[in-house]
């Protein structure tokens, strides 16, 4: 299950940072192209919550 969800929020992060790169989103902070970055950083963030957190449950 973790697999999945992490495979899960790897590509959905990847596609707003494919999208934020092509149109900037205009949310704050994320207003230019160059602010992909920003939406990998937070993806790989998720990720590791969500890893600790099923981990944590074990």
């Amino acid at each position: 299950m973790v697999l999945a969800m992490t495979k899960l929020i790897a590509l959905f992060m990847a596609a707003l940072a494919l999208i934020q790169y092509i149109k900037p989103l205009g949310l704050p902070g994320l207003k230019r192209r160059q602010d992909a970055w920003k939406l990998a950083v937070a993806g790989v963030g998720l990720m590791l919550v969500v890893i600790v957190v099923t981990a944590g449950f074990k």
